[in-house]
C-alpha cells in the first residue's frame, strides 16, 4: 500500500479549502480505476463529492471497498428510485414551528445552525433538506432565544446542521453565552462530524468557550467504522475529556461498510480507546439516494445479538431508528439466535 500523505500542521480551515471536491482528482489521487468517474458522476452532480484530505489519508491506496470511501464515494446507485424512501424520512418539516428549528421531542430543541458540511456522507438523511429555507442570519438568532423562552419546558438544545462547527468560535461562543442567560437551559448538545474528519478543528478557540460555559456540554461525534479512529481523532478526545465534555458516538449501520460482528466490535473497541462512549447505533433512514445502504431491523437485530456476545454491556451501542411521529426514538433489542 502506497502511504497518501496529508499535512497535519494545518489549521481546520486550511483542510477545508484544500478538501477534494473533484471526483477525478479523489479517483486518481487514491489510484483507482478511472471507470468509478463515469459510474459516479451524475450522483456527484446530484450531491456534489466533498472529503477533507486527513479523512481520505485513512484510506487504503487502490482499494475501491475501503469502508471510509464507499462512504464518500458517489456511485450509479444512487439515482435509482426505490420504492419508500424519500427526500424527508423523518417528516422534520412536521416539526419545524419556525426557521431552522425541529421540536420533536418536548424538553429538546434541535437548532438547524449551518447547511454544510466538512464531509459529505453518501447516506446523509438531510441530504435533501432545504437549508436555503432554513438558514439563519445572525439578526435572526435572536427568534430562537424567543422561542426557547416561550417554551420553558426545554432545557437542552441541540446544535445540528449541516454541522455546527462550521460556525466560527467567535460566532459559537456569542450563541452560547445568550443561550447561557437562560437558567432553564441545562445542557447543550452538539452534533458534529467535523472533528473526525479534520482533527485540527478541537482548537483552543473552542476549547476555550466550552471550558468557560455553565452548561454540560455533550459532544455527538459521528463515527462509523474502526479505520475513521486514529492518534490524530485520539488526541481530540483528550482535549475535549479535559475540558469537561462528555464524548459519545452515534453510528448508522451501513450495508457493506460495517454490517459484520467484527466491524461493530472493532469500532466499539477503538472508539472506548479513544476516550469515546459508543451510544446509538441507527438503523439507515430511509432517505432517497442511499436505499444500497439499508439492511433490515430483523438482521440488524441478529447482528448486535452477535455483537453483545463479544462485548460488556458499555461497549454495545443502542440499536434505535427514528420514526417519523414517534414521541422518542424506537430502540430494537439484539436477538440472541439460538444454537439448537
Amino acid at each position: 500500500m502506497i502511504p497518501i500523505q496529508t499535512e497535519r500542521h494545518l489549521s481546520w480551515t486550511e483542510h477545508l479549502k484544500q478538501a477534494i471536491s473533484s471526483l477525478p482528482e479523489l479517483v486518481d489521487h487514491l489510484g483507482l480505476s478511472q471507470e468509478l468517474i463515469p459510474q459516479g458522476i451524475e450522483a456527484h452532480n446530484s450531491f456534489r463529492l466533498l472529503a477533507p484530505r486527513p479523512y481520505v489519508a485513512r484510506m487504503e491506496y487502490g482499494n475501491p471497498n475501503d469502508p471510509l470511501l464507499q462512504q464518500i464515494l458517489p456511485s450509479a446507485r444512487e439515482m435509482q428510485k426505490v420504492a419508500g424512501y424519500s427526500t424527508d424520512p423523518l417528516a422534520e418539516a412536521e416539526h419545524t414551528p419556525q426557521k431552522a428549528l425541529v421540536h420533536k421531542y418536548k424538553r429538546r430543541l434541535l437548532v438547524i445552525t449551518t447547511g454544510v458540511c466538512a464531509v459529505n456522507c453518501r447516506y446523509c438523511f438531510r441530504r435533501h433538506f432545504p437549508y436555503g429555507d432554513n438558514q439563519l442570519a445572525q439578526a435572526e438568532w435572536q427568534s430562537v432565544f424567543a422561542y426557547l423562552q416561550d417554551h420553558p419546558e426545554i432545557n437542552e438544545v441541540i446544535l445540528s446542521g449541516g454541522d455546527p462547527l462550521m460556525m466560527k468560535d467567535s460566532l459559537l461562543a456569542d450563541k452560547v453565552r445568550q443561550l447561557e442567560n437562560l437558567q432553564q437551559i441545562k445542557r447543550l448538545r452538539i452534533h458534529t462530524r467535523l472533528p473526525v474528519v479534520i482533527p485540527e478543528r478541537i482548537n483552543e478557540e473552542l476549547l476555550t468557550w466550552i471550558k468557560s460555559s455553565r452548561l454540560d456540554i455533550v459532544m455527538v461525534w459521528h463515527i462509523n467504522h474502526a479505520n475513521e479512529v486514529d492518534q490524530a481523532i485520539t488526541q481530540a478526545s483528550n482535549k475535549l475529556k479535559q475540558a469537561g465534555v462528555t464524548l459519545l458516538n452515534q453510528g448508522v449501520l451501513l450495508k457493506g461498510i460495517n454490517d459484520q460482528v467484527e466491524d461493530q466490535v472493532n469500532l466499539s473497541e477503538a472508539l472506548f480507546a479513544a476516550g469515546i462512549l459508543p451510544y446509538y447505533l441507527f438503523t439507515l433512514d430511509a432517505v432517497e439516494g442511499a436505499a444500497h445502504f439499508d439492511i433490515s431491523i430483523e438482521e440488524a437485530q441478529v447482528l448486535m445479538g452477535k455483537v453483545a456476545a463479544e462485548l460488556p454491556g458499555y461497549l454495545v451501542p443502542k440499536l434505535a431508528k427514528e420514526i417519523p411521529g414517534q414521541q422518542a426514538k424506537t430502540l430494537y433489542a439484539p436477538r440472541i439466535e439460538s444454537n439448537a
